[in-house]
């Protein structure tokens, strides 16, 4: 991957460190975003997608486990911790939390460079190994996103819009718990407590149609399609 095509976010709240990475990153020909806060980072990868993300674990509002919990639940964005933690608890209970690599403080930049380029390989991998299909194929489940069709044992379902939609959004994501809040967010374009009451309506009428071994329940968090 051409590294002027990869945007690495900085999530920092050491302007000195925040300095010297984006720098660094920015002298290699990367092209680079910045957060200082948790809530922030959350925001700018939501909103701009970044190839990479390098993240500092103690930020001053929320602690940078809990940014990468937020972002695993519907983004798989390479995170790469750079902390001063060294503790083995810490860097596993990150890694176990979704980060996929983990840099303690002090580093040298062209160890952190290393990395990044790490990553890179694994995007190139991922972009040559998982197309984007128009077709989705779950054991004897199949969807036709072009022509908005699902099968099930070679017999077409009929699904409600919104059934369909929670589907789409449980295929695109399949093996990956979808959180309530997402899931109403994606489905529903919002996060009203009441719609929860609607979403177990539905995900109760989807799975009867295409059977309950499809999609699994998880009880006060959300819903994840297993693959069959």
């Amino acid at each position: 991957m051409n590294n002027k095509q990869t945007c690495v976010l900085v999530v920092e709240d050491d302007a000195a460190v925040r300095n010297l990475i984006t720098v660094a990153l920015g002298s290699h020909g990367y092209q680079w975003l910045s957060a200082v806060t948790g809530a922030e980072a959350v925001d700018v990868i939501s909103a701009s997608d970044p190839s990479i993300v390098l993240l500092d674990l103690g930020l001053p509002d929320i602690d940078g486990q809990d940014v990468i919990a937020k972002v695993r639940t519907w983004s798989q964005v390479p995170i790469i911790v750079v902390s001063a933690r060294a503790d083995d608890l810490d860097k596993i209970r990150a890694l176990d939390a979704g980060a996929d690599d983990y840099l303690s403080k002090p580093f040298s930049v062209g160890e952190l460079l290393a990395r990044i380029r790490t990553c890179e390989r694994h995007l190139s991998y991922m972009v040559r190994e998982e197309p984007h299909e128009s077709t989705f194929r779950n054991g004897d489940l199949s969807i036709d996103f072009v022509a908005g069709t699902v099968m099930l044992d070679g017999k077409e379902l009929h699904l409600t819009p919104r059934e369909y939609k929670l589907l789409c959004l449980l295929a695109r994501n399949v093996g990956r718990v979808l959180t309530h809040q997402f899931i109403l967010r994606e489905a529903w374009s919002g996060t009203q407590e009441g719609d929860l009451a609607s979403l177990r309506v539905f995900m109760g009428n989807l799975r009867k149609k295409i059977g309950k071994r499809y999609i699994q329940t998880h009880v006060g968090v959300g819903y994840r399609m297993v693959r069959v």
